[in-house]
């Protein structure tokens, strides 16, 4: 009977532990986490400036928030940004997939290289290609030290084309992330449907676009929700490659939430852009993660 007790004990011990081992962690995730998120809602409802304040002020810092030009400018920009890196990033990260996936030799050196700009920080990326952008000292100075005078490529100084450069930045990161999400995409699928499909006569064309693209749906839909997450978040690559600017022509609602909370000393505006910026990613993330959970029961 004591030996019975004795095995009976060991094994709750053995269930509790890991719940034990993983509670301070769950519990300081629930504070810095979910606790400042449900902190930050709340001072979009409040009067806060430089400090946080109590000063209940209900929906005003929405109705402001929507009648500030920067901000009109910060969505606008991150509706450009995010639809041309959601879209430029599929269709290259698809095409090196299905170039890599024709069984090319060198494809063990080829995979890590467009993998690696992912292994790169935003920061890095962006100061990266500002020294490559910049005029004076990047790719137009270059050509025309080489000869080609009338190069130009000023567009980090254009007002109207400096979030174009983030684009390309932020594609050059991260069109290698996806092209590995859709080679493994491309890996799983069964042989012996494209050898029957072969088989009635169906064409390499055919092929991609009637059997294999539609089974990559589980891949461009992972693609389509992280490139969306990376997009609504982008702060440390447009602080480094263009600070926001020239003037404020390439804010995003990021930098709008971080100058106006901790520079312009509008803490409860800051916050509802912040909240925005969340509710835009929830959006995204619970629709697809009940997606999920449904598909697998």
């Amino acid at each position: 009977m004591n030996r019975a007790n004795s095995v009976d004990i060991r094994t709750r011990l053995q269930e509790f532990l890991p719940k034990l081992v993983l509670a301070p962690s769950f519990a300081l995730v629930l504070l810095f986490v979910y606790g400042f998120i449900l902190f930050t809602i709340y001072l979009s409802f409040t009067d806060s400036r430089m400090l946080p304040s109590y000063g209940w002020e209900g929906w005003e810092n929405y109705s402001k928030l929507f009648r500030i030009r920067e901000w009109d400018t910060a969505i606008t920009n991150l509706a450009i940004f995010a639809s041309l890196y959601i879209v430029i990033c599929t269709v290259i990260g698809l095409m090196l997939a299905i170039f890599l996936d024709q069984k090319i030799r060198g494809e063990g050196l080829l995979r890590p290289i467009f993998l690696y700009p992912m292994a790169l920080s935003f920061i890095v990326t962006g100061t990266a290609w500002k020294w490559f952008l910049d005029p004076g000292i990047g790719i137009e100075n270059t050509m025309h030290l080489w000869g080609w005078e009338s190069f130009e490529f000023g567009w980090i100084k254009d007002r109207d084309m400096a979030i174009y450069t983030i684009v390309i930045a932020a594609v050059w990161q991260s069109s290698g992330f996806v092209m590995a999400m859709f080679l493994a995409g491309l890996r799983g699928i069964d042989n012996e449907i494209l050898k029957a499909a072969q088989m009635d006569g169906a064409t390499n064309f055919q092929l991609y676009r009637r059997i294999i693209i539609p089974l990559l749906r589980p891949a461009f839909l992972s693609a389509f929700v992280i490139l969306s997450h990376l997009a609504i978040k982008s702060y440390d690559l447009v602080i480094a490659l263009t600070g926001g600017g020239p003037g404020n022509a390439t804010a995003v609602p990021a930098t709008f939430m971080y100058s106006y909370t901790f520079t312009r000393n509008q803490m409860g505006i800051g916050a509802a852009s912040a909240v925005i910026m969340l509710m835009t990613i929830a959006a995204i993330m619970v629709p697809y993660l009940y997606a999920e959970l449904r598909e697998k029961k």
